[in-house]
């Protein structure tokens, strides 16, 4: 299949919103999987039977035959997915998915699909796991609505282990509105119910959730909320509010805006019952309605989205704007990462210490430099040099750097220093 038959789709789907597609299985040739072999990572883990992509790759013909092959004469079975854990911030560890590449491969494929049909449903306020938009994009968006001035409340909102818990009979439901394929469906089934391989030796046949790692589970996961959450809000939420709101969401992370208190009360307590009809509630310690206007205390109200704290503080003509920061949590887990990433890699040499360290300094920069946030980022420069510093002293049992000799040697390496990238 060519780009042109997903643009086709992608046609199809924009200019009638009540079409089902038909016969998306045949579309799943050796010539598409070989176009969405592009996209897979070289480097990712391999699953359960231990083979990467380098290996697949070894074979790729006859690799992508094979699996061509029985997806047409519908043997293919999908295998158990690998589960590792990750470290998360305080301590805790988040499950990841690692399916076996030609897995992977073939979500891809599938996902490519889903998102020619999808990407013509889905509403500007979706932000998340979406081609041409991102974190940013929706940090912009939701800071320049915030100061138009209009809205006076802020109900910030988490689902509680969302990915976890998606109804795999109410997301089917969801995907047959658009969808009439049984074969096409019948994959992302398997994949849904895939057996996961833990760590233990045991193996678990998940009942709810999106299969997590999986390359088709950030377009199922955000199909599933364009249902419960977007389409509510837009038509059904809107519908009873009196005054102007505003929904921004990222994933299962969102913020909504409202410019009058019983618009947001009312909100805030149908979200919960919506929510529940569909398996899912909110995370209560990450959810709160609050206060959050220019016309009030300024800088007394804040609240965390994507990384950032918002607050309300005042330009240079002494004029209310939407401040942002790195949040502290953020902030503190980005120092502890460097911390552990420093005791795993301060004995290497300085040039490659120095340019991997400038790598990560700018994958940093590039996401938290935005307007406003010059401070964070210098605390965040001065904590990392610290960290480094004392790393370095510790190589040998003489100290082996003063000040003003490690200021010469990052100053010799060009450390890379922080600075505003993005004039959001």
């Amino acid at each position: 299949m060519k780009q042109t038959s997903l643009l086709g789709i992608a046609n199809k789907a924009a200019t009638d919103k009540t079409y089902r597609f038909r016969n998306l299985f045949g579309l799943l040739t050796v010539e598409f999987l070989f176009l969405c072999w592009d996209g897979i990572n070289l480097k990712a883990s391999p699953g359960v039977d231990r083979i990467d992509a380098k290996v697949y790759e070894g074979n790729l013909i006859g690799n992508i035959q094979q699996l061509a092959q029985q997806v047409k004469e519908k043997t293919y079975r999908a295998k158990l997915v690998l589960r590792k854990w990750i470290p998360k911030t305080g301590g805790k560890l988040r499950p990841l998915g690692i399916p076996s590449i030609a897995d992977k491969l073939l979500q891809r494929a599938v996902a490519k699909i889903l998102e020619a049909i999808y990407e013509q449903d889905f509403l500007p306020c979706s932000y998340g796991y979406r081609p041409r938009t991102g974190a940013l994009k929706a940090i912009e968006a939701l800071s320049n609505e915030l100061n138009s001035r209009k809205y006076h409340w802020v109900v910030e909102a988490d689902i509680k282990g969302y990915f976890n818990a998606i109804n795999h009979d109410l997301l089917i439901e969801m995907l047959n509105n658009r969808i009439d394929d049984k074969p096409f469906m019948n994959l992302i089934r398997k994949w849904l119910k895939a057996g996961i391989l833990e760590t233990d030796g045991k193996v678990l046949h998940p009942v709810t959730g999106s299969p997590q790692g999986g390359i088709v589970s950030p377009i199922l996961s955000n199909i599933y909320l364009h249902y419960v959450l977007d389409v509510w809000f837009e038509e059904g939420v809107r519908a009873h509010c009196k005054g102007d709101i505003y929904l921004c969401r990222y994933a299962d992370d969102f913020v909504c805006a409202f410019q009058m208190k019983e618009d947001a009360q009312r909100f805030y307590k149908a979200l919960k019952q919506r929510l529940a009809r569909f398996g899912l509630e909110v995370a209560e310690d990450k959810t709160q309605i609050m206060e959050f206007s220019h016309c009030k205390a300024l800088g007394k109200t804040k609240f965390d989205f994507l990384g950032f704290e918002f607050r309300w503080g005042v330009n240079r003509w002494r004029r209310p704007v939407v401040k942002r920061r790195t949040s502290r949590e953020k902030l503190r887990a980005s120092i502890a990462s460097f911390k552990d990433w420093f005791q795993k890699n301060a004995e290497l040499p300085k040039e490659i210490l120095f340019a991997k360290l400038n790598r990560k300094l700018i994958g940093y920069y590039n996401f938290y430099g935005v307007n406003g946030n010059m401070q964070s980022l210098n605390s965040f420069a001065y904590q990392v040099i610290s960290l480094m510093y004392k790393k370095l002293n510790k190589r040998s049992q003489r100290k082996s750097y003063n000040w003003a000799g490690f200021k010469e040697l990052i100053k010799y390496f060009e450390i890379t220093k922080p600075r505003i990238r993005h004039a959001i």
